[in-house]
């Protein structure tokens, strides 16, 4: 059971780089973080847990905490709202929060999810992010569509929750709805599992002892499977012509925070598939580097080289060089491609 309260509580983290699965800078949450039953993901913190009777604390007034609580501090872009699930249905609060953004010149992705809503209105600079859960496709169908009909840049991003949504016929089913209704990504986001949330999967699977899924749930190594679906999803990505990471807002724009973006999707990638972990820890580095620069690198760049920017790696110094003159890099779409994997087995 799930109880609404209303009151003064809007949660925002702000981040000094990029991180996935988001990429944003700041994080505006109007609702409190467990509010579904029976299982609840916090997707800001990238955590499920098993919920049977919570009380929600949803915001009262967004507009107003937000010009209080930026008052000192001015709202920096790209915003993540977090208004998943039902409550955004009823109270609307992350429709609010997205306002907000859009009069202050902040670009935002919105995350909504199968029971959540999509805003009725966007402004251009707005993602629209809808987290595949539950997986049920009629409810998605619907969501997808209405993404589309809004004239935003949207896709999907799956939370990685073995054994529900690592089945392959199950992703290949979504990612064939996605690109009907022409979704721009299809990615997936990695969810760490509390010893609740094991106990529910666990109990879901009751009527079925013989099945490994309950053994593996409490006695296995789950990194390895999470992490090949995820690249299975990126696979799938590429098979509906779709980018397999969640594309912030005003990405076609040569800024030092997506370039961090950029080395730190690669980085990332690099160290899941302990591929040269090495150089994956200086792209790594450079990418907080160029996040806290204050001179555009595309200046920087006009006039030198990017190479005068003290701590740059070679290899990364390459790779945006080749991405401000043309919009892509080598190196990246070599693991790029490399990380997509599929994986036609049902795990």
């Amino acid at each position: 059971m799930i109880i609404y309260r209303k009151g003064a509580h809007l949660r925002i983290q702000r981040a000094a780089v990029p991180q996935p699965p988001y990429w944003s800078a700041t994080v505006i949450a109007p609702y409190g973080a467990r509010r579904a039953s029976p299982l609840s993901i916090d997707y800001s913190g990238l955590r499920a847990s098993r919920v049977e009777r919570n009380e929600v604390s949803v915001s009262d007034d967004v507009r107003d905490e937000l010009e209080r609580a930026t008052t000192r501090n001015a709202l920096q872009g790209p915003a993540l709202i977090e208004a998943s699930e039902y409550a955004e249905v009823v109270f609307r609060r992350g429709e609010a929060a997205l306002k907000f953004c859009a009069g202050h010149g902040c670009p935002a992705i919105l995350l909504t999810s199968t029971r959540g809503a999509v805003p009725r209105e966007v402004s251009p600079v707005t993602t629209i992010a809808i987290a595949a859960w539950p997986l049920e496709l009629d409810r998605l169908e619907g969501l997808f569509r209405d993404a589309a009909g809004s004239g935003a840049r949207w896709g999907v991003v799956i939370p990685v929750i073995y054994p529900v949504t690592t089945a392959a016929g199950a992703l290949t089913e979504l990612a064939e709805l996605a690109q009907r209704e022409g979704a721009s990504f299809f990615a997936g986001i990695p969810i760490e599992l509390d010893s609740t949330a094991r106990k529910e999967l666990a109990d879901s699977m009751a009527g079925n002892p013989d099945d490994e899924s309950y053994e593996m749930l409490f006695h296995a190594d789950l990194e390895p499977i999470q992490i090949a679906t995820e690249r299975h999803i990126g696979a799938l990505a590429a098979e509906i012509g779709a980018d397999d990471f969640l594309v912030p807002p005003e990405w076609e724009k040569r800024s030092n925070w997506n370039a961090a973006v950029l080395l730190t999707l690669v980085a990332t990638r690099m160290l899941s598939m302990k591929l040269d972990v090495e150089t994956a820890g200086k792209i790594a580095r450079s990418a907080r580097i160029l996040a806290q620069l204050d001179k555009p690198i595309e200046r920087i760049a006009a006039a030198a080289s990017l190479s005068i920017i003290e701590g740059l790696d070679r290899v990364s110094v390459e790779a945006l060089t080749e991405w401000l003159e043309r919009g892509d890099s080598s190196f990246v779409e070599h693991i790029n491609k490399q990380w997509r994997l599929r994986r036609d087995l049902s795990i």
